[in-house]
């Protein structure tokens, strides 16, 4: 039904609607086969260009037929007979057809036709070609932002970022390949510019969070005057367990586990919720702002819901390519 309606067309219509189309289809088709390396897309995409070539041969042919001057035509005048009246004129032996000139309002239809067609196709290409993404989620990304007034701690602290500049450096492309799912997309990405509990506002910490199907990583900072290996002595005196002691990016570091917290908040009721429960276990990397470690740490924390963790090795990949990018600061 289609081919019977573009042949009911003008010829100056449907040659260029055809090449329009052709080459629009051919050039896609051959980027996507490209990009995948489906040679048989390849194949279609080469069949669009080569009918877009033969279109593209025959409207140059008949532009070319069309502004050739016609042949001359010599004609022999009459001979007079002597019973034709002096008066009458000789009438020639070959009458000579007139060309007939084109059409103006076929011209100017054919030119609002095919510009609609181009318009039609750049508005219908996206929903009719298969896009980049092939369906596949986006990445959420970090919200920025720049206009929000930071806490007092942050103005006495000049080395400290904020929770943006986190958010920034832990949303890599890579994370969910550096945490061993690959195949995994975030689906919620945070940055705070807070301040440690416990504190009266006076120290900041900044954190960042990048949420995955599978695990969840928060990294902060605490510009307080801890150095990790005072750290290392609290947990030692608290007889923590599963605990390692370790140099990162030349600065010392310490791997600990704990539990995360959970809190049930009842909206109806008017309850305020049930108890602080136990959460599901977590992994943090502590590593020192610098290598003399004067004080100040970054913490990575790793965890699921369903309590899985990755190795130690996920944890030190993350440092080794998170901390890097962290903007430095000067004291």
């Amino acid at each position: 039904m289609l081919g019977f309606l573009v042949r009911l067309l003008p010829f100056w219509v449907r040659e260029p609607l055809l090449i329009l189309v052709g080459s629009v289809f051919g050039v896609r088709i051959m980027y996507l086969a490209h990009r995948d390396g489906e040679w048989v897309a390849a194949a279609i995409g080469l069949v669009f260009l080569v009918f877009t070539a033969v279109r593209v041969h025959t409207v140059a042919r008949a532009l070319r037929a069309r502004r050739a001057p016609a042949p001359a035509v010599a004609v022999a005048p009459a001979p007079q007979t002597p019973l034709t009246p002096p008066s009458t004129p000789a009438a020639p032996a070959v009458a000579v057809a007139a060309q007939k000139e084109p059409n103006a309002w076929g011209q100017a239809v054919a030119a609002v036709a095919v510009f609609a067609a181009l318009g039609a196709a750049l508005w219908l290409g996206p929903h009719l070609l298969p896009s980049d993404d092939d369906g596949a989620p986006q990445a959420a990304s970090c919200a920025g932002g720049e206009d929000e007034e930071l806490p007092g701690a942050y103005r006495k602290t000049p080395r400290a970022v904020t929770g943006d500049e986190l958010c920034n450096a832990l949303n890599r492309p890579d994370l969910a390949q550096l945490l061993g799912t690959p195949a995994e997309t975030a689906t919620a990405v945070s940055g705070s510019s807070g301040t440690a509990p416990l504190t009266d506002g006076k120290v900041a910490q900044p954190e960042a969070e990048v949420r995955f199907d599978t695990y969840t990583v928060n990294v902060s900072a605490t510009y307080n005057e801890l150095s990790v290996a005072q750290y290392v002595k609290l947990m030692e005196y608290g007889e923590e367990t599963d605990v390692k002691t370790l140099s990162v990016l030349g600065r010392p570091a310490v791997l600990a586990s704990d539990h995360t917290m959970k809190i049930e908040i009842n909206f109806g009721g008017g309850g305020s919720g049930g108890p602080v429960e136990q959460g599901p276990p977590a992994r943090t990397l502590s590593v020192a702002l610098d290598a003399k470690d004067r004080g100040g740490y970054y913490d990575i924390t790793v965890w699921s819901t369903s309590g899985a963790l990755p190795d130690d090795g996920a944890l030190l990949d993350i440092a080794e390519k998170v901390l890097p990018t962290i903007p430095e600061r000067t004291v």
